[in-house]
């Protein structure tokens, strides 16, 4: 994790409740087979807080083996791309001609200041949303609360209920907020394709003097 996150990190992580779920996700890994692997469940956390400019929140970790690592939509070079991530793509292609990336990595996008956080960090293999309820949530929120707080002139983008669900805790006033519905196959023709996020996120940067996302 970069030591940017480090004050709010370990205040979150001595609470009561994150005790609590520490607990649970120890069993979890000693006993069932949980993505991602322990040593990227906080990867989005190693984005320079200092850095950050968009925060894309996601739902949870990719439940296939080999998918899950630690960056909301984001998959290693070596798997292919899934379906959520390939209508981003072509909501990016269609938004602002093209898309940067060959394969399903999103870290070039941290690297340029984008947050990928899910709304909960882990999963069971095979069991979407299985952990859900343990504690993964308050933790989001805090997350959110403390961006909204510390930081001025972000892009937040919440795709779905979950994220659209943290969208009171975001000042808009010194925050830009785009909602809409999340780009699964099942929901993407709800309102996600042609909502022009990325031109939108871009068009707000460069008007408060920040470089736009290479997207």
């Amino acid at each position: 994790m970069h030591p940017s996150w480090k004050p709010f990190l370990d205040s979150e992580f001595a609470k009561p409740y994150f005790r609590e779920l520490a607990e649970f996700l120890h069993a979890a890994y000693d006993t069932k087979r949980i993505f991602p692997a322990k040593t990227q469940v906080f990867k989005a956390f190693t984005t320079d807080l200092n850095e950050v400019k968009v925060v894309i929140l996601g739902q949870d970790p990719y439940h296939t083996p080999g998918a899950a690592m630690g960056l909301a939509f984001s998959v290693p070079d070596s798997q292919p791309i899934p379906p959520s991530l390939i209508n981003i793509y072509k909501e990016i292609d269609s938004d602002t001609g093209s898309h940067a990336n060959k394969t399903g990595n999103l870290v070039n996008w941290q690297n340029q200041g984008v947050l990928l956080l899910n709304n909960v960090l882990t999963v069971e293999a095979h069991k979407a949303g299985s952990h859900r309820g343990k504690g993964w949530e308050t933790f989001t929120e805090a997350v959110i609360k403390y961006l909204n707080a510390e930081k001025s002139n972000l892009v937040f983008i919440l795709w779905g209920r979950d994220a659209r669900s943290k969208k009171s805790l975001i000042d808009s006033s010194k925050h830009l907020v785009l909602e809409s519905a999340h780009p699964s196959p099942l929901s993407a023709h709800n309102g996600f394709f042609g909502s022009k996020p990325f031109s939108k996120t871009n068009a707000y940067l460069e008007a408060h003097g920040l470089k736009p996302i290479n997207w």
